[in-house]
């Protein structure tokens, strides 16, 4: 085990290290509900003509749901909603946060070996939890078992191509030495393993919106190099909003 975490689990340093520097991040990311539009447009084009589908969003898997920021959401939009996260001390914030919900469970386990049997949920959802692309193959053989047929997932990333919080994040990967993954990232290698895969992209613009300065930069440090968080704050001055560009790749079974 990795301290309390499942084996095969990959550390996530930013929410596994800082926890409550985390949950504000997730207040400031898409105050306008961007992504969540996008995918609900996805859901209702996934249900259209297909007999015996539920209403609303159904059974949701929520991979790597961390401290379970979104799963209150979720559960006002599904029928029951699973989360799933490999490291314990994150199970058990998500399970107090979730405690009155009784159409929600948590579930301790990693993207390669869902704890769930085949068919079981409607709709995959996983924020930032594929984030290497290749090398996710069988966290995505997963997804296929656990979908049933008709169902949908999706999978939001960061786009390094596009606004200034992509500009940092590629330019974070080349102070972090990770250079493949820039490159990868960088010539389309990224691109062609989603399509491969069977995923479909939307391009969504969105912004990220902190109470005080003083939340953005402690953020902005435990998502990037040193070096690149000098830079960026020079860049933002006195703004409290992130241009932030996002990535929805999305597949039906």
């Amino acid at each position: 085990m990795n301290a309390g975490a499942v084996n095969g689990a990959i550390p996530s340093p930013n929410i596994w290290d800082f926890p409550e520097i985390y949950e504000i991040e997730n207040r400031a990311v898409d105050p306008d509900r961007i992504i969540e539009a996008a995918i609900g447009e996805l859901v209702v084009e996934s249900r259209t003509g297909l007999l015996g589908a539920p209403a609303g969003w159904g059974r949701v898997l929520d991979v790597g749901c961390g401290n379970g920021f979104h799963l209150p959401r979720l559960a006002e939009l599904a029928e029951h909603v699973i989360g799933v996260e490999p490291r314990a001390s994150l199970c058990a914030a998500a399970r107090h946060r979730v405690r009155h919900l009784s159409n929600v469970t948590i579930r301790q386990g990693v993207a390669q070996q869902i704890p769930l049997p085949n068919a079981a949920v409607d709709v995959a959802h996983a924020r930032w939890a594929y984030f290497f692309g290749p090398g996710a193959e069988p966290g995505l053989a997963e997804l296929a078992r656990v979908v049933r047929s008709g169902g949908l997932a999706v999978v939001l990333d960061h786009d390094s191509t596009r606004s200034e919080l992509g500009r940092w994040f590629a330019d974070g990967l080349a102070v972090d030495g990770l250079a493949d993954l820039r490159r990868a990232r960088a010539d389309g290698t990224y691109e062609r393993f989603w399509v491969r895969n069977g995923f479909s992209r939307r391009e969504l613009d969105v912004r990220w919106v902190f109470e005080n300065a003083e939340d953005l930069a402690a953020v902005l440090r435990i998502e990037f190099p040193h070096e690149t968080v000098q830079r960026a704050l020079a860049e933002i001055g006195d703004r409290l909003e992130i241009e932030a560009a996002v990535n929805l790749w999305f597949r039906r079974y």
